[in-house]
């Protein structure tokens, strides 16, 4: 298995040479690579079974740097950026001609962030180089926020994991492009739709996926456990299934009571303790293994909305 440890130095010599390391951010845990070594990239793809047709996300510590690597920074990124950067928030940018088409799957833009946590940020600030991060788990499947989730299932692949504790935020980066001009959420994630939009004013919402993504974390199937996953009324889900073993993710209620297979997102109604909590929940009864799981959505508000576009996705059978 991987090396799991605190040494940022030897991340950064590794990520020099052109080898993979897992990285903590506030949102989930990264498979970092050298953004400007297209064999370390197409390593990332390799290691995570990820399709190439699905763009990443680079990960950098000051704006000035992300300004090297894009052709244009609108004005309204840049209000966006220093509101919210270093933080789960990403911009998709035209790329300059120093980006790879590897990293970008062929797409002309490039998306960029700085994330907010410390030890990504130390790592980060060594490096004269943006490093490409998705997250670091196999392709669709649940996303890590602990080194030991890295480890779990990649190992074996990578030489080491930079552990920085459990993920904060514990779903990814929101997603802002600008096409024609327009602001656009792509992915809605640990950044609220209405905090961006205190800034910038009204913003369109992408409410489709793709199989053929514009951005990252666009795909229809994504965060999917192994066992089949349902989403709806949990007591009539319950009786549906009455004959099966299921495990049940619930925002407030409990209800399996104390069991092993019941896991309650936040029982104050807590949207952010909610998004920290929902994929180690999701791990969680994956491993124990019931015949399914049965979840129930959240309210279409606050980080309810992101929430809820991870269970969507994750429920695609």
């Amino acid at each position: 298995m991987a090396e799991i440890g605190k040494d940022i130095e030897k991340a950064q010599q590794l990520l020099r040479s052109g080898e993979l390391v897992a990285m903590p951010t506030e949102t989930v845990y990264g498979l970092a690579g050298n953004a400007f070594h297209p064999a370390a990239v197409a390593h990332i793809f390799k290691v995570k079974n990820r399709p190439a047709f699905d763009p990443l996300i680079l990960h950098t510590d000051r704006l000035e740097k992300v300004k090297q690597f894009v052709r244009d920074f609108p004005p309204i990124a840049e209000q966006l950026a220093q509101a919210f950067w270093p933080g789960p928030l990403t911009l998709l940018l035209p790329k300059s001609e120093q980006i790879h088409d590897i990293v970008t799957s062929g797409l002309d833009t490039v998306a960029v962030r700085i994330p907010q946590h410390p030890v990504s940020r130390n790592l980060l600030e060594g490096l004269d180089f943006p490093v490409a991060a998705p997250s670091a788990n196999p392709f669709s499947y649940i996303s890590p926020t602990t080194a030991q989730h890295v480890n779990q299932h990649l190992g074996t692949k990578i030489p080491y994991i930079l552990d920085g504790g459990p993920c904060t935020v514990g779903i990814e980066s929101t997603i802002v492009g600008f096409p024609d001009g327009i602001p656009t959420v792509f992915r809605k994630g640990g950044l609220k739709i209405e905090a961006i939009e205190g800034i910038i004013g009204k913003v369109q919402v992408n409410t489709h996926s793709s199989s053929q993504p514009t951005a990252p974390g666009m795909l229809n199937k994504h965060y999917s456990p192994k066992v089949p996953m349902f989403i709806g009324d949990i007591p009539k889900l319950l009786a549906e299934y009455e004959e099966k073993s299921v495990g049940v993710i619930s925002f407030q209620q409990a209800y399996l009571g104390e069991s092993p297979l019941q896991f309650t997102l936040s029982k104050k109604g807590d949207f952010a303790e909610a998004a920290q909590q929902l994929f180690a929940a999701l791990r969680a009864l994956d491993t124990l293994a019931p015949d399914v799981i049965v979840v129930e959505l959240l309210p279409e508000q606050d980080l309810g909305i992101a929430i809820n576009d991870r269970l969507r996705r994750a429920a695609v059978q």
